[in-house]
């Protein structure tokens, strides 16, 4: 697995108290793994004698990084880690919420900073981006947490679509 590592060779580990309000209480819920007040989070299993080594992600992680790879990464860069014209979503989302998350993907927003006019598109009308929004949350508020690292998920490492998935997709997407 391709992974960016810190000087010490080693992949960044989540900080238990930064994430602790991303996954304290969360259930499998409706096929995906939910903060008691709803919010999509994430389920990363790292290998305990390794934490360089990710065992398992949920179904929604997992698809939520192919989605941000075919959509997001051309702006916002490899592992969500920004360009010279678009932010690091990895730091974007360890502050914004779930709604503001929503808010600024379907309906666009443009900043000015000093002078230089950053525009995040509306995506809004994009079945790719829209009907999976969850997953790409949880995507990156993962990647924010560093409970996954940056590189490449390998089929092996994700758990099995869940059959609510399946019916959502095809519900959003036709088939």
């Amino acid at each position: 697995m391709g992974t960016a590592f810190a000087q010490d060779d080693k992949a960044p580990v989540p900080d238990p108290v930064f994430e602790k309000p991303f996954q304290e209480g969360k259930k499998f819920v409706d096929g995906k793994w939910v903060l008691p007040d709803g919010t999509p989070t994430y389920d990363v299993k790292r290998d305990p004698a390794n934490t360089d080594h990710v065992i398992q992600v949920d179904w929604n992680t997992y698809s939520g990084w192919r989605r941000y790879h075919a959509e997001c990464h051309v702006c916002h860069g490899p592992n969500a880690e920004g360009s010279t014209f678009a932010p690091a979503l990895k730091d974007s989302l360890k502050n914004m919420t779930y709604e503001k998350f929503l808010q600024v993907v379907s309906s666009g927003q443009e900043r000015d900073v000093a002078g230089t006019k950053y525009i995040m598109p509306a995506l809004g009308d994009n079945p790719n981006v829209m009907c999976y929004i969850d997953d790409l949350y949880v995507y990156l508020r993962a990647r924010s947490t560093d409970a996954l690292q940056g590189g490449r998920l390998s089929a092996d490492q994700r758990a099995e679509k869940p059959k609510e998935a399946i019916e959502a997709e095809k519900s959003c997407i036709g088939g």
